[in-house]
């Protein structure tokens, strides 16, 4: 039977889930599609996998069995690589994804989940983390920040930062449009592709994280400003 996706490359995923039936049935699913998964049950099993197989998309369920939960691991995955992290869980509630989210995440998928959709979804994380998607390649300056879209790297007054895939891609299409405010929505539509699939405390989140990467103060940041009742903009004349 022909495939409902086009062909691409094949795919590397670790997914952390201790519900063998579940696990097995979605990695069943991922695999007819070219997706090599690795199964892990437990935190310490997916830390593990991950160090190991280096994948391009992690996986990675809430509730976890052994005391750490997947939020903790969220956040010691977050230290240890930059690959896309996507939160599945039975959680609904928006403080659960704005936790996931705080914690490194950079997708969340409320069970039950059409299995359809998880497979867009990791691909379109591990195209983006590729370079594969997002502005054309060059380079934007926007004082002492360079960023890079074709190498994927950004850096202030010389230094690399150390940017999650969402993180640069909102930083990117801030710095591209430099100067001019910019709406939640046009945001989430500019990194993600469909602002149905994000909320916006999703990207209130993100902006706090790239504010704690560059330096800036919350209360009265240089870089990255908040357009009260608007959205943010990248200021155009910092120095």
């Amino acid at each position: 039977m022909q495939s409902e996706f086009p062909s691409t490359e094949a795919l590397a995923v670790v997914y952390v889930e201790d519900d063998d039936r579940i696990a097995r049935l979605l990695a069943k699913y991922l695999e007819s599609h070219g997706v090599r998964v690795t199964l892990a049950r437990d935190a310490a099993e997916g830390l593990a996998a991950v160090l190991r197989e280096r994948p391009d998309v992690i996986l990675l369920d809430v509730m976890l069995p052994g005391g750490t939960d997947g939020l903790t691991l969220c956040r010691g995955l977050r230290e240890r690589t930059a690959a896309p992290i996507v939160m599945v869980t039975a959680r609904h509630e928006e403080a659960d994804r704005v936790m996931g989210l705080e914690g490194g995440a950079d997708d969340y998928i409320v069970k039950p989940f059409s299995s359809r959709e998880l497979l867009a979804r990791i691909r379109a994380h591990a195209r983006r983390a590729a370079g594969k998607v997002g502005p054309k390649a060059c380079t934007h300056r926007v004082g002492p920040l360079s960023i890079d879209t074709a190498s994927m790297a950004a850096s202030l007054h010389g230094t690399a930062l150390a940017l999650t895939t969402y993180e640069f891609m909102l930083l990117a299409a801030l710095a591209e449009r430099a100067g001019r405010v910019m709406t939640r929505e046009q945001l989430v539509d500019l990194v993600r592709g469909s602002a149905d699939e994000a909320f916006d405390r999703s990207i209130d989140v993100h902006i706090s994280h790239l504010r704690q990467k560059l330096g800036d103060d919350s209360r009265n940041p240089r870089f990255l400003k908040t357009v009260r009742g608007v959205g943010y903009l990248l200021a155009a004349g910092t120095d």
